[in-house]
């Protein structure tokens, strides 16, 4: 096949994407609960010929395309993402609408796991034309715990791979245009839960308990220097406080204020210091009030980090297939994806593609946020071209 050009999709393979994508958006499932969507995938990997698709995360599915033709053996991993979110979805327009109430690909993920389905299909087709190995990821659980990213790292589905690709629709880059950009792309998510203990006393007589909201209140304001003075000021980190609770009564000094955060940063190596000084800030501010504090915290995504030559050679893709104009770099996320886990471990590029047009302007995790079907086959296209010379070039 001729690499220079797009049409790497049949016309069969291109109506299995788009109905695949229609499937998944009229019947959305949330993380840890993609039954329908797993068994769907399946089905269609089969009815191509993919018999020996497997599972993983209870949920998820990813199947090996191994190339038949001599040269040398690459393997390159593919992942698409499968969940959905709950918001009741407010597209009254769209045929395929959400069917389900209070649930809806509000992230884009039936767009990813459709593209990711289209690359099976036509490696699969494709594999006396080339070397390698390809393993397409269909991955349940980027939206919530327990990450399935995690999974595929802590199975060792990336053992011995050689590179990684991932993508996500963005809703300030046109459509028709996508993007990329080397280094840190999406932040860590680190989420810490905290109790600060005081001692109960009247609200009249405040002096003789310990205030665990005075507590909090310090520490709410003394954190936030961790970012503005500790952190160099590239590094975008936030530490955002997204619930707290306490207090009984107007009328009683209170004993004790729970709370829990996120903690993010675009530095794997500030990371672990970023939770250390929340933990310490926490601790001493209590000591200070003459209370104490209880501090725990869990891992969550790594941040994204692309791979400067693999950013390079997507640039010259797309600049090659669709035009100068039609690549936008952009500017790195202050949010967080599950595909960290894969760029920590094999050099990987995680690229963007537009769905901004006119009347189509609605950010992800909205009830209308929504991407036009004309940019799923000429996505799919070039993920499955993008990875064709990763593999022409071993």
């Amino acid at each position: 096949m001729n690499a220079t050009t797009n049409n790497f999709l049949s016309e069969v393979e291109r109506n299995a994407v788009i109905e695949m994508r229609h499937a998944m958006h009229r019947e959305p499932e949330l993380s840890n609960n993609e039954w329908k969507t797993q068994k769907r995938i399946i089905e269609t990997l089969a009815a191509f010929g993919l018999t020996e698709a497997k599972t993983f995360h209870k949920t998820g599915v990813y199947v090996d395309i191994q190339g038949l033709a001599p040269g040398a053996n690459r393997s390159i991993a593919m992942r698409g993402d499968i969940d959905a979110l709950p918001i009741q979805e407010a597209r009254d327009d769209l045929a395929y609408r959400s069917q389900v109430p209070g649930v809806m690909h509000a992230c884009g993920h039936d767009m990813h796991g459709s593209i990711a389905l289209g690359a099976a299909l036509a490696f699969h087709r494709m594999r006396e034309n080339f070397s390698g190995r390809l393993r397409v990821f269909f991955q349940p659980a980027e939206e919530a715990e327990p990450l399935g990213g995690r999974t595929v790292v802590e199975e060792d589905l990336l053992d011995g791979f050689d590179a990684a690709v991932g993508f996500h629709v963005r809703t300030d880059i046109p459509a028709g245009s996508y993007g990329a950009r080397a280094g840190a792309v999406t932040k860590s998510a680190d989420q810490f839960s905290l109790e600060f203990f005081g001692t109960m006393a009247h609200g009249a007589k405040p002096h003789l308990g310990v205030d665990a909201i005075a507590i909090a209140g310090a520490f709410i304001n003394e954190v936030q220097k961790v970012v503005s003075r500790e952190m160099p000021v590239d590094d975008g980190a936030v530490v955002t406080i997204g619930t707290i609770h306490g207090g009984e009564a107007t009328n009683i000094i209170c004993p004790s204020v729970t709370m829990t955060g996120t903690i993010r940063t675009s530095s794997p190596e500030r990371r672990k210091l970023l939770v250390q000084r929340v933990r310490e800030i926490a601790e001493g501010v209590a000591a200070i009030h003459r209370g104490r504090a209880e501090f725990s915290s869990h891992a969550g995504e790594p941040p994204v980090v692309n791979d400067s030559s693999m950013v390079e050679r997507f640039k010259q893709i797309v600049v090659q297939s669709d035009g100068e104009d039609r690549y936008v770099e952009g500017s790195a996320s202050s949010g967080s994806d599950d595909f960290g886990f894969y760029s920590s471990c094999v050099p990987s590029i995680y690229f963007w593609f537009g769905s901004k047009e006119p009347g189509n302007e609605s950010g992800v995790h909205t009830p209308t946020f929504g991407v036009s079907d004309q940019t799923l086959v000429p996505t799919t296209e070039l993920a499955i071209r993008y990875c064709w010379e990763l593999f022409q070039s071993a």
